[in-house]
């Protein structure tokens, strides 16, 4: 019998061409624009996005970008492709794999048109997001189903959803964490994306995320609930490394509003410097790469503030990008239907 031929999209959210304002605004109008990150009515959301955000806040963005931009371009990008690069040999000939961003380049929809040229047997799609998020995984799923549904040819067809909870995931996790020797610092802080508010609550909208108690425990409602499944991950990751609730803080970054996901890190870090913390770890188990969230946002931005407020430093760890122990668990997870 033949081998299937299986293609593989390992997808990202993006990341402008250039460090230069004209590539940012031109990713942040494609960014906002999504109904899915601006879930706001049309009208509303074309004018916010076009005539107010992305004109004054793509000046502001390209200072960040340039901090974090190298020689070779983004790190999100090569991180990516890195990953991919070391990923290949392990699944061997029986999978392609493609790279893509939903943003962007590589453009998703291009790399879909690749993949429908060459006509393979099983497309899996693998979003780069341990939580599942409508507003980042959903928008990525959305994407190639409607792209997709349009093909003569239709192969069998599956997606990543999340693997917050997958024991590899958390054991590489957990092994970065344990490599800047976490008892050595006063505090540890999971800091995760933040969300708006209305987009967590449309998971169970029955059930507010105020009220709900998923910090202490996963609820049934929070398998797909971008909140709980932050809480859960921090919790697995904690008792592999043998924490105590009083050693460690979740806490949720890169706000937009007060009606985000809180505790906010940055006034978190501000709170501990304040009770007199000198050194604090940080962790982003969100992201598999590091990126501009992780890099400028918190090593930098983050680690200003604190020293700031009478801390004297502040270490974020390393994410995942192309470490072995991360290689091997997502071959696992591609190869598998659920783990």
């Amino acid at each position: 019998m033949q081998k299937q031929r299986k293609a593989v999209i390992l997808s990202n959210v993006g990341t402008p061409d250039k460090a230069e304002v004209k590539a940012v605004r031109r990713f942040l109008s494609q960014f906002l624009n999504d109904a899915r990150i601006m879930d706001i009515p049309w009208l509303f959301r074309k004018i916010l996005v076009n005539l107010i955000i992305v004109p004054f806040r793509a000046p502001k963005s390209n200072r960040l970008y340039k901090k974090l931009w190298t020689p070779q371009g983004s790190p999100l990008l090569l991180n990516m492709e890195k990953f991919a690069d070391r990923l290949r040999p392990v699944l061997g000939e029986e999978y392609r794999i493609f790279t893509a961003m939903r943003y962007g380049n590589p453009s998703l929809k291009k790399v879909l048109q690749q993949v429908k040229e060459q006509n393979f047997d099983e497309l899996i799609v693998f979003p780069l997001f341990p939580q599942y998020a409508s507003s980042i995984t959903g928008t990525i799923m959305e994407f190639v189903m409607n792209e997709v549904s349009r093909w003569q040819v239709i192969p069998e067809l599956r997606f990543v959803n999340q693997f917050y909870d997958h024991p590899g995931f958390l054991e590489a996790f957990a092994q970065n964490i344990e490599a800047c020797h976490p008892e050595a610092f006063d505090h540890i802080i999971f800091s995760y994306h933040g969300l708006p508010l209305r987009q967590v609550d449309k998971v169970h909208p029955e059930i507010s995320s105020d009220t709900c108690l998923c910090e202490k425990q996963m609820p049934v409602h929070g398998s797909h609930c971008y909140k709980a499944t932050c809480y859960e991950t921090t919790r697995l990751l904690t008792k592999k490394l043998g924490l105590s609730e009083e050693q460690y803080s979740v806490a949720f970054q890169s706000r937009f509003s007060k009606n985000w996901l809180s505790p906010f890190t940055d006034e978190l870090i501000k709170e501990l410097a304040a009770k007199g913390a000198k050194k604090i770890l940080v962790t982003v188990p969100s992201f598999v790469a590091d990126c501009l969230e992780s890099l400028v946002e918190i090593e930098d931005g983050y680690g200003t503030l604190f020293r700031a407020h009478g801390g004297e430093k502040l270490v974020l760890v390393k994410s995942l990008n192309d470490d072995e122990r991360w290689v091997n668990t997502a071959a696992d997870i591609i190869r598998v239907e659920r783990y």
